[in-house]
């Protein structure tokens, strides 16, 4: 154990060898240190767009198409560094991959907190979406340490430490917004930087030297890991699934501040409690429900329920003529959270030992293409139907795209599980992957 390392733990109060020498590949540390970090992104989320729209002089359609263009760069900078970060963490370790994101991201928000005007705020993106790309790591680390059977189940705990994260960090951001827009950013960046610390002490390595592969910068590009994904027939089956059902999700980041405070005139404070209302749900459908469903309907029949559950939901938040029925819609609609875990633990049954980061990494990268295509799609649906010009006011018309998207991944879900046979029961070994 290094030195600094052993001095700190004294300097804290401990011995940290005590820590080291218990430490084992366990879902709760990554568990943790997700929460952690999913709380200081919630910190923000409810005050970024309104502080984007003071940038604009209060101009709701100006800044809807400003938001959609610094999520649309986060979403490129991932799309370009999650594959690489994945390939690193086969090739050195998910541990030094994680710690490392975590720090730059801590920086980062005391950046945006400083930031004096728009052109740091992109700067800050680009950073945010290099270090956002960690999740590769971390969603490979899951797959290290657990057994097949169980992966699907264990995946859902990444929506619970988001709904976790998203119930403390909306809320939380709502009141400290009310307060100041630019004091959720030093907390947050407070928060990462201890998150940080707590990995670096704490967090175990969870990928075995025999596991390793030697780094190859065709497996660490998004188009090469992409491409790589036709070796298993079930994931490349699945791909457009995945494509269609994260680009309607791009829905909720880009515009839910801006719409429910452009139609229900809610308050930061509101707009904080609506989103850890989300998180709650998220916590309770993937943190438990998840592994009720999946066990009982196996994995293709619980991505086809969440798919469906979608459907409905995206275009009943359009219709809610209402605020308070946006708070019913978000209870029913989390029963869709139950597709990406279904989803990923199908993916990773189907992926070696030894190509876990580098898969996670195409399928984050993948997940990126939305971020970067959905942002400025929506919000300009959501700006020109709210413009002077628009033929007729539809400030829902964005969630109603978001449904027409999910009825497309349904049918190519269903399409996919046709041709690569019918569902297993959890546990069943995976289609051999194809050479």
């Amino acid at each position: 154990m290094s030195r600094s390392r052993l001095a700190l733990g004294a300097w804290l109060g401990f011995d940290a060898r005590l820590i080291v020498t218990a430490r084992k590949p366990a879902i709760a540390f990554i568990f943790v240190t997700l929460t952690l970090d999913i709380l200081g992104i919630g910190l923000i989320i409810p005050i970024l767009p309104r502080l984007i729209e003071n940038f604009h002089g209060g101009n709701a359609a100006h800044a809807a198409h400003t938001v959609g263009m610094l999520s649309a760069l986060y979403s490129l900078m991932q799309f370009g560094f999650a594959p690489l970060l994945g390939s690193l963490s086969d090739r050195f370790g998910r541990r030094p991959v994680i710690l490392g994101s975590l720090l730059g991201s801590g920086l980062d928000y005391f950046l945006l907190a400083f930031a004096p005007n728009l052109a740091w705020f992109y700067v800050g993106r680009v950073i945010a979406g290099i270090t956002g790309a960690n999740f590769s790591a971390a969603t490979a680390y899951i797959a290290d340490v657990s057994p097949p059977e169980k992966r699907a189940a264990n995946f859902g705990l990444i929506g619970a430490a988001f709904g976790l994260g998203f119930i403390l960090g909306p809320a939380l951001g709502g009141v400290l917004g009310d307060v100041g827009l630019r004091v959720p950013f030093f907390v947050a960046g407070g928060l990462t930087l201890l998150n940080t610390l707590y990995g670096w002490l704490v967090l175990p390595e969870s990928l075995a030297p025999e596991n390793r592969r030697a780094f190859a910068w065709n497996r660490s590009n998004p188009a090469g890991s992409l491409l790589a994904l036709r070796r298993y027939p079930m994931v490349f089956g699945l791909t457009g699934t995945y494509f269609l059902f994260y680009l309607a999700h791009q829905v909720y980041p880009a515009i839910w501040v801006l719409y429910t405070s452009y139609r229900y005139q809610w308050t930061v404070a509101q707009t904080g409690w609506s989103l850890a209302l989300v998180g709650l749900m998220a916590a309770i459908v993937q943190g438990g429900l998840t592994r009720v469903v999946v066990a009982n309907l196996g994995e293709q029949r619980s991505a086809i329920f969440g798919l469906t559950v979608s459907v409905v939901a995206y275009a009943l938040y359009g219709f809610a003529p209402e605020g308070w029925m946006m708070y019913a819609i978000i209870c029913f609609g989390s029963l869709g959270g139950v597709t990406t875990p279904a989803l990923q633990g199908l993916i990773s049954r189907s992926t070696g030992a030894d190509e876990q980061g580098a898969v996670q990494g195409a399928l984050t990268s993948l997940a990126s293409v939305t971020g970067i295509l959905g942002p400025p799609i929506v919000t300009g649906l959501f700006g020109f139907f709210i413009s002077q010009g628009a033929p007729m006011k539809l400030p829902g018309v964005a969630f109603y795209f978001s449904s027409l998207l999910s009825v497309g991944a349904l049918v190519l879900a269903a399409r996919s599980f046709r041709r690569n046979g019918s569902d297993a029961k959890p546990g069943a070994p995976a289609p051999a992957a194809q050479p």
